[in-house]
């Protein structure tokens, strides 16, 4: 992906289309694949900033226990 699609440029793709066929957007029409795809490039984005580290050290001081998480994260 060279350069994702961002949503402002999807909603107005999605807009002129609208317009273009009496306000609906059909259905696999690029206009609803450039929204489906800026969607899916916002909750990649907004999901890697969030993400907690997978199988962090326990923050306790104690072992979690085997298969719980305990490995130390990677690099």
């Amino acid at each position: 992906m060279k350069h994702p699609m961002p949503v402002q440029a999807a909603r107005r793709i999605q807009s002129k289309t609208a317009k273009m066929h009496s306000g609906i957007v059909p259905k696999g029409s690029f206009a609803a694949r450039a929204m489906s795809a800026a969607m899916k490039n916002k909750v990649r984005v907004t999901a890697a900033s969030k993400a907690p580290v997978p199988n962090g050290p326990s923050k306790t001081g104690n072992p979690s226990g085997g298969g719980r998480g305990n490995n130390p994260p990677r690099k």
